[in-house]
């Protein structure tokens, strides 16, 4: 958490007559936007008009969410996005750790003369003028709560707040079954659920909310999983024409490479899907236990993230990638 005196400039700097700005990462999930929209409720309530700032479009599941139409998509707004950058007096940053995870936005907030305010879970974060890492928390959403905590605003958390939060949360712990999961999450679940968020409601808008394409694409990838190193590594795939002729829709792939750890005996699952429009391999590794995707995929494959959670990318074609992946995995010793 921010020391005392770090809490105390920061208050000072969340006035309304300061110029507010919230981003997130590239292709946003349901923590970047849960944590983003749950920290503009709670500015709102101190009478502070933030801007919230995505560097490009976010899946349909999470546009339930209270005021998620006012998100400025910057690949879509670029001169909006960029003058609110330039006009900036405060940017926080959740849910990534460096500028260059934040796409179109990320040279921007750079170079903004704002006080950077980081809030983030993910390993090795840059240097901002606050910063708020903590890897071992599962989500940022729980961060902000954190945050909101250390400001002595907890009385504020509203239903706008717990709703977005809550999100976050279920989904950044895969439905709170993340190791990460704490019993701390859920004591701050369970008072979120106390401010207005309901558990039925926000799943069903979330995670029930599928499309033909999703489905059909599920099907495929099933209907091919492959598992080697004796059972405990899953593989699945897609490929570019695929993906289109299915009519894929952003956020359809969404949790698919869980699909390859739910297979008994597995403890890492890759899904290797080909990029729409440039020629590189999107890969997303989720594993159980001490099996460390986040080295794996620094060390292999030009990403990170967390420990049992992380992503990378590849420059060859897929059928070259995941040959690649299977000769490298059968070295690691787990």
């Amino acid at each position: 958490m921010f020391s005392p005196q770090e809490l105390s400039e920061i208050t000072k700097l969340l006035t309304p007559d300061h110029n507010i700005v919230i981003t997130t990462h590239h292709n946003p999930d349901g923590d970047a936007v849960g944590s983003s929209l749950g920290l503009y409720h709670f500015l709102k309530t101190k009478g502070i008009e933030a801007t919230v700032l995505t560097p490009n479009d976010f899946p349909k599941f999470l546009k339930w969410m209270p005021d998620a139409k006012k998100i400025v998509i910057s690949e879509y707004k670029r001169k909006i996005a960029g003058e609110a950058l330039y006009n900036a007096d405060v940017v926080f940053c959740l849910d990534y750790n460096a500028t260059a995870r934040a796409g179109v936005i990320g040279e921007w907030v750079r170079k903004s003369h704002a006080k950077k305010i980081l809030i983030d879970h993910h390993q090795m974060p840059e240097n901002f003028d606050y910063v708020y890492s903590d890897t071992s928390v599962p989500a940022t959403c729980q961060m902000v709560y954190h945050f909101i905590e250390a400001l002595g605003e907890e009385n504020a958390v509203n239903q706008d707040i717990a709703e977005c939060l809550y999100t976050g949360i279920m989904t950044d712990t895969g439905g709170f079954r993340f190791r990460s999961t704490s019993a701390t999450t859920h004591r701050i679940v369970a008072n979120l659920i106390e401010k207005g968020a309901d558990p039925a409601k926000i799943t069903s808008n979330t995670w029930d909310n599928n499309t033909i394409s999703r489905l059909n694409l599920l099907s495929l990838v099933l209907g091919r999983i492959e598992v080697v190193k004796d059972g405990k590594v899953a593989i699945l795939w897609l490929k570019r024409e695929e993906l289109k002729s299915l009519g894929f829709e952003k956020g359809d792939t969404e949790g698919f490479v869980n699909y390859g750890l739910s297979i008994a005996g597995t403890k890492m699952a890759a899904f290797f899907m080909e990029d729409l429009y440039e020629d590189f391999i999107k890969i997303s590794f989720r594993s159980k236990d001490d099996v460390d995707t986040n080295q794996f995929a620094r060390k292999y494959f030009n990403g990170g993230g967390h420990i049992n959670a992380s992503g990378g990318k590849y420059l060859k074609n897929i059928e070259d990638t995941i040959e690649d992946f299977k000769n490298i995995i059968e070295k690691e010793d787990f």
